[in-house]
């Protein structure tokens, strides 16, 4: 089959070794399920515009669903294992969240490894990241969204996928069928996200992101990153229903190479059963205190930290490829300096 030859192979199979300690709320699977390993492209792709096209070009442009067609995900789903973690993508030998453990080298370029080094250097203090830019109420952002704690949901239509996250109001759309569009030509927190159905699996793309972090404890990625995804559902062989999600993230600004990794998702019958919905997450009660100081949203104009140093004060202010969009001013930066605050 074409979808199985180009875009995944057709099993996920059992690796032969146990995988080392794993970050709190990214658990592993149940031992009645198989690891699930990380699908690299079918050959090396320079950037995600390349790779999506390639797949798109192998799938005959991708398979025409209607709503009786395309693949039902409903359900609630709970994190469950990813292969950044298990197996110490950015750094080896940590436990859960904790500042153990030594960040790899090579993987990260220079100025983004520096920086890493430099917040995995301020964790020690507290054993964890102190600072979370989640506490002003900021989106997660894709890859963290794939990492997140809590439950989620997806829906599929011939059109359009929903995939909504319990955590932040954190809903991502993928445009099926279409091309990218930014009639601003901002970016934004979740950036902009299409694909195509080859069979059951759905191919996306997201590009024109925010610059955010890979999670808390790992580093922050830059404005040009983007990613390309192949989700699809399977039946493990405790009969259970669990998504997977095989990901490779584009980032010629922080990383040294594209990376592959693989995310799964697990059904939360618990949480079903117990009647359990996903609600507004209500944001402001969130607010964290740091070193006994309440943490307060800052508009601009206010003085104090600049956008970037608000949301991740641990990395160098001059770190390239953090503005909000690729090319854009820091106006609260530019304000702060001409007002010696």
């Amino acid at each position: 089959m074409r979808v199985c030859k180009f875009l995944l192979t057709c099993s996920i199979g059992l690796l032969a070794a146990a995988f080392g300690p794993t970050v709190a709320l990214a658990q592993a699977p149940s031992p009645l399920q198989p690891v699930p390993q990380v699908i690299p492209p079918p050959q090396p792709f320079k950037t995600a515009e390349e790779h999506y096209k390639f797949l798109k070009r192998m799938n005959t442009d991708g398979t025409r669903h209607t709503y009786e067609s395309v693949p039902h995900w409903e359900g609630l789903w709970s994190s469950s294992y990813n292969s950044i973690n298990a197996q110490g993508t950015f750094v080896e030998g940590a436990v859960g969240l904790s500042a153990s453990g030594t960040v790899k080298e090579g993987v990260l370029t220079p100025a983004y490894e520096k920086a890493y080094k430099a917040r995995r250097d301020n964790m020690k203090k507290y054993n964890e990241q102190p600072f979370d830019r989640l506490t002003f109420c900021e989106a997660p952002g894709p890859a963290r969204w794939l990492q997140e704690p809590y439950v989620r949901e997806f829906v599929n239509t011939p059109t359009q996928s929903w995939w909504m996250n319990d955590l932040a109001n954190e809903t991502r759309r993928i445009y099926v069928g279409q091309d990218h569009k930014n009639i601003d030509g901002q970016h934004s927190p979740d950036g902009d996200s299409i694909g195509f159905w080859a069979g059951d699996k759905l191919v996306v793309w997201t590009k024109d992101m925010w610059p955010a972090d890979w999670f808390r404890g790992l580093p922050v990625f830059s404005n040009e990153m983007q990613m390309i995804e192949v989700v699809y559902m399977e039946t493990t062989n405790n009969g259970l229903p669990r998504l997977i999600d095989q990901v490779t993230f584009y980032d010629p600004v922080a990383l040294v190479k594209p990376i592959s990794a693989v995310y799964s998702w697990q059904r939360a019958y618990k949480e079903e059963d117990a009647g359990y919905r996903i609600r507004h997450w209500e944001c402001d009660s969130q607010i964290q205190q740091q070193d006994g100081n309440l943490t307060t949203i800052r508009l601009p104009g206010e003085g104090g930290k600049s956008w970037l140093q608000r949301r991740a004060p641990d990395i160098p202010a001059d770190l390239p490829g953090q503005t909000k969009t690729p090319g854009e001013v820091d106006f609260d930066t530019v304000f702060d300096q001409k007002s010696g605050k």
